[in-house]
């Protein structure tokens, strides 16, 4: 029964920055991360942390993308620097118990790179 809600999405030009920020509201959850999807593209994995701190991200991402969260706040977020035209897509807050489950997930937040 998490609720998640995403902020911080816009344009920017390639090379710029923008911080995503997602709040959950209800249980603390172990696993929260991000996913994007572009359009006619499917939905992928973009970066997740759980409550200890473990992180993981996907290839196209790693050195520019850096993901965080505040227990105390029950928010995540992600820090996305040097961005590409190819990281425009809808991005989308999921917060889980366990790897395996699709767990809920956020309404999404539009970033666009575009000169």
């Amino acid at each position: 029964q998490v609720q998640l809600v995403e902020s911080g999405g816009g344009l920017v030009q390639p090379g710029g920055s923008l911080r995503l920020s997602c709040a959950a509201s209800g249980s603390l959850v172990n696993i929260m991360g991000w996913y994007r999807q572009a359009p006619g593209k499917e939905r992928e994995l973009v970066a997740t942390i759980t409550r200890g701190g473990s992180t993981n991200y996907a290839d196209s991402v790693k050195g520019r993308f850096s993901i965080s969260r505040d227990n105390a706040k029950n928010t995540v977020y992600l820090q996305m620097n040097n961005l590409k035209p190819e990281d425009t897509a809808v991005y989308y807050c999921n917060a889980k118990t366990y790897t395996w489950q699709t767990g809920s997930w956020g309404q999404g937040t539009q970033v666009t790179v575009s000169s």
